[in-house]
């Protein structure tokens, strides 16, 4: 009875993926210099007509790197097919996918991860060029809410969401880094983007360092920011972060002034 529960579990969770990769169409955008990027899409269920929407950007972790297509949804898309969220929370929302060969916000994987050590004036890196023109191509469209434009990411995407709001403050109202890091002294770039970030204190992979240090750099430069640490958490704080009651209430509340 016990491996028959199991896997009925199994069966309907592997269900879930499937349908969620249905519900998100399979594109990939091709950059002026020729440069492609796969990526996924979830449109608002139901578009009215003249109604502007907002627009989520969503950034993996580096476990989910590749040119499937595919792997990029396995942690965070199930939220945004929940049919209370799709009724109540319609948006656009991109699930791009970083290469294999890749790293979201920076040309190879930094060295370390404590904030101090992390780069401090590099430049935008090709991927994140090729990632801000496909950005661009939607919020190009009418349907989109140019004052509502979000951003969020795991880990690798955690950092890259930082790095994002950084290089482009004036485009995003707001943004959910999770178990990510940056160089804090980077962050007062990004002073006029509200943030809530999340980490385990017991992070075993991205120290809980980074997060204290970018929650104490946009507090003392008068950003919008708060910051919620699970206790006994390992890396993936992306699970308590999602299940938060008001996580989709928080986020869709937001909006540029």
């Amino acid at each position: 009875m016990k491996k028959t529960l199991i896997f009925l579990v199994l069966f309907w969770s592997l269900l879930g993926v499937v349908y969620g990769q249905n519900e998100f169409e399979k594109k990939v955008y091709v950059s002026a210099s020729g440069d492609s990027l796969n990526y996924r899409l979830l449109r608002p269920e139901v578009e009215q007509a003249g109604e502007k929407y907002p627009l989520v950007l969503f950034l993996h972790g580096a476990g989910e790197r590749g040119s499937d297509n595919e792997k990029q949804l396995f942690h965070g898309s199930q939220m945004w097919l929940n049919p209370v969220n799709r009724e109540n929370y319609p948006a656009f929302v991109l699930f791009p996918q970083c290469p294999e060969s890749g790293y979201w916000a920076y040309t190879e994987r930094p060295s370390s991860f404590e904030p101090d050590k992390m780069p401090l004036d590099a430049p935008i890196s090709p991927l994140f060029s090729v990632l801000k023109e496909l950005l661009d191509t939607y919020l190009a469209m009418p349907q989109v809410d140019k004052q509502r434009i979000y951003i969020m990411g795991i880990s690798m995407g955690g950092m890259g969401t930082y790095d994002m709001t950084i290089r482009f403050p004036e485009v995003f109202a707001a943004a959910i880094p999770i178990c990510g890091t940056v160089n804090a002294t980077r962050l007062k770039a990004a002073k006029e983007v509200k943030f809530r970030i999340f980490h385990g204190d017991a992070d075993n992979v991205v120290p809980v360092n980074g997060s204290r240090q970018a929650y104490k750099a946009l507090k003392a430069a008068g950003a919008d920011v708060e910051y919620i640490e699970f206790p006994g958490v390992t890396h993936g704080s992306w699970n308590p972060a999602f299940n938060l009651p008001d996580f989709m209430k928080w986020l869709f509340s937001q909006k540029k002034p």
